[in-house]
């Protein structure tokens, strides 16, 4: 009893989050109480995968100074309780989410804290489906099982102790996959610049980039936990100015910007301005239709009309999703999608287990431009059936009041409570929900003419800062 009490006060319970789990290092997360939550997480696995006695769980890390202890507490506690380790080394995360799919592990840890700053480091944690995709463990997929289980000190014991092996090459494997998902094609060369901020972006943008042609223009590649150049998050877009300029400087085709974690990926075009993720999911869905006619594509809440216009003129079904890359990869588990974009630019294939990858959705920008024979700016104007916002965020301590007051006020429309509030009328949209990283409510306002969305942004934004607490 003691033990458990101990457990409670040294594992801060808000470091288990919607999407994984994620805390500053040293004090929220360290060798220490990973040690428990480690067993909290495969007691989880074994629960869940009930025919077998001891599993295999692949381990991938990022480049985080706080990684390679986190790894050795980790696969160390695995060992004891039986687990047979999988250590894929430093890699992105979609490569993670490969190996896994691929080889049809048990589950696996990924130790990233993705965008976050050099204080953080976390675990995002998956398992693997009875349909062979990959399950992410959050909110609605086990989460509060392993809080739960970390906090009350659950032992695995085994009769005898597992094993640890190293496997290479799976980010290989993962872009040699990605050219057959998208037909292998022959490209033009082109002139890329890529800012992947030291974070592991940097590897498979190095990776793609031994068997494409074309002059890639590198910036800030060398991996380094600390983040010397800028935090690796591709939302905060005064963080990528460099790279604006240097497109614009090199007379580059584009550029090329993603997370910490490599999961993320924003593109910028010949100008220097950032492409909204939605346009690149209209692409790359009108690109997997030619080929899928009547399928699945899935799109978040936030902005929808651009990419169901080109859904729906392609033949396909677009199925709404809430928020969050857990929350997609279950949807698509569910539907059977073939694809699905998020605004904040994460990416999703069938074919890679119903998780990210990066690569195919490079590979098909690049397919289009040199079919085409176009600028980016160009093929996303030709693209684009609305204008966007962009998100803006409010501190409020009385989230609740204000969903209420905007739908009261705008109940005329098609009202959508799946994620927050979101509303549709017939020449605009909004959408409204609380942020499940931070304390913050997110606006979203698209419209098939600049004016509207405007007029109605700036309207909204009234009733929140007048009700808003």
């Amino acid at each position: 009893m003691v033990y458990c009490m101990l457990l409670m006060n040294t594992i801060p319970g808000g470091i288990f989050k919607s999407y994984d789990i994620r805390g500053i290092y040293p004090s929220e997360l360290n060798e220490e109480n990973v040690v428990p939550i480690t067993r909290a997480i495969y007691a989880h696995l074994l629960e869940n995968i009930t025919e077998k006695k001891s599993l295999i769980v692949a381990i991938g890390r990022d480049m985080r100074i706080s990684s390679d202890p986190l790894f050795e507490k980790i696969s160390e506690t695995l060992i004891e309780m039986g687990a047979n380790v999988i250590d894929f080394g430093i890699v992105p995360t979609t490569s993670f989410y490969f190996g896994v799919f691929k080889y049809e592990y048990d589950g696996g840890i990924m130790i990233t804290a993705s965008h976050n700053t050099k204080e953080y480091n976390g675990l995002k944690i998956v398992r693997l489906s009875s349909r062979g995709t990959i399950i992410k463990i959050g909110k609605n997929t086990g989460m509060d099982d392993i809080k739960a289980k970390a906090l009350s000190g659950v032992e695995v014991k085994s009769t005898e102790k597992g094993s640890i092996k190293k496997q290479d090459g799976v980010m290989e494997e993962e872009v040699q996959n990605s050219f057959k998902m998208v037909n292998n094609p022959v490209l033009d060369s082109f002139k890329v610049v890529a800012d992947p901020a030291n974070a592991l972006g940097a590897l498979y943008i190095e990776e793609l980039y031994k068997h494409i042609p074309g002059e890639l223009i590198k910036m800030n590649f060398e991996l380094d936990g600390t983040f010397p150049a800028h935090q690796a998050d591709p939302l905060q877009f005064d963080l990528y100015k460099d790279l604006q300029k240097k497109v614009v400087e090199k007379g580059a085709d584009l550029g090329l910007a993603p997370d910490g974690d490599g999961d993320r990926l924003f593109f910028i075009d010949e100008n220097g301005s950032m492409v909204p993720a939605s346009l690149i999911t209209a692409l790359v869905a009108k690109e997997f239709l030619a080929d899928n006619p009547g399928e699945k594509i899935l799109a978040d809440i936030r902005y929808l009309m651009t990419p169901k216009a080109i859904i729906e003129e392609k033949g396909g079904t677009l199925v709404i999703t809430k928020v969050g890359h857990a929350f997609i990869t279950e949807k698509l588990n569910e539907v059977g999608g073939i694809f699905a974009g998020e605004s904040s630019g994460h990416y999703f294939f069938r074919d890679t287990g119903n998780a990210e990858s990066q690569v195919p959705i490079i590979l098909t920008v690049l397919k289009v431009l040199t079919r085409e024979k176009k600028k980016l700016s160009e093929v996303i104007n030709e693209m684009r059936r609305s204008h966007e916002s962009g998100e803006i965020n409010f501190k409020v301590s009385n989230a609740k009041e204000v969903l209420e007051t905007l739908k009261e006020k705008y109940g005329e429309g098609e009202i959508d409570e799946m994620d927050g509030l979101a509303v549709n009328f017939s020449g605009w949209r909004f959408s409204v929900r609380t942020s499940n990283t931070e304390p913050l409510l997110r606006l979203n306002v698209e419209g098939l003419e600049p004016d509207i969305v405007e007029e109605k942004k700036k309207e909204i934004i009234e009733i929140i800062e007048k009700v808003g607490k």
